[in-house]
């Protein structure tokens, strides 16, 4: 059986268009869970409890770009990120990243989720009465909560999100 010319054009073309499609879903696959709000919310007042369940104020981080990361230790999606957001803390020092677990505090649980995953880079923190996961009207985990210089929030993402990333790390920078 002979195969047309003008058909083999055809089938050429439509595998480009999916290869090209497909590369760009890709791209924007990162997109797709991050919410950039049109103007930024005011956050003030946020605070919660380090390991040693001491009080931390956000409000004297402010003139950075910071991130609250809200996991917890059976939270599958959390174990997959928490890697890239530790290497995240690493090549980008100037923004402060708050791990923030969502259960009840327990050190020893927490330090061995951070030991499991090799973290060593990330400090741990708690909201032991849930307080921001309420304000933030969070509806699941992980949610990672983006701040900017001034204090407000101006993106969030919901769900799973690779930190590694080129195109969220060039998104921070430009915010930075």
């Amino acid at each position: 059986m002979k195969i047309s010319k003008s058909f083999k054009v055809y089938i050429h073309t439509l595998i480009a268009i999916l290869l090209i499609m497909s590369s760009v879903k890709g791209a924007n696959n990162l997109f797709k869970n991050i919410i950039i709000h049109d103007s930024p919310k005011p956050s003030e007042n946020i605070k919660f409890k380090d390991f040693n369940l001491q009080d931390v104020d956000l409000s004297e981080n402010k003139g950075k770009i910071v991130i609250l990361n809200f996991w917890a230790t059976w939270c599958a999606p959390c174990k997959k990120e928490m890697p890239s957001l530790s290497r995240l803390a690493e090549e980008m020092p100037e923004i402060m990243i708050f791990a923030i677990n969502m259960e009840k505090p327990n050190q020893k649980k927490t330090q061995k989720f951070f030991d499991d995953l090799s973290i060593n880079n990330l400090s741990i923190y708690f909201d032991p009465k849930f307080d921001l996961a309420k304000r933030f009207k969070m509806r699941g985990l992980p949610t990672s909560i983006i701040i900017d210089k001034e204090g407000r929030e101006f993106a969030r993402v919901i769900g799973e999100i690779d930190f590694d990333s080129i195109d969220f790390k060039k998104f921070l920078k430009k915010h930075s």
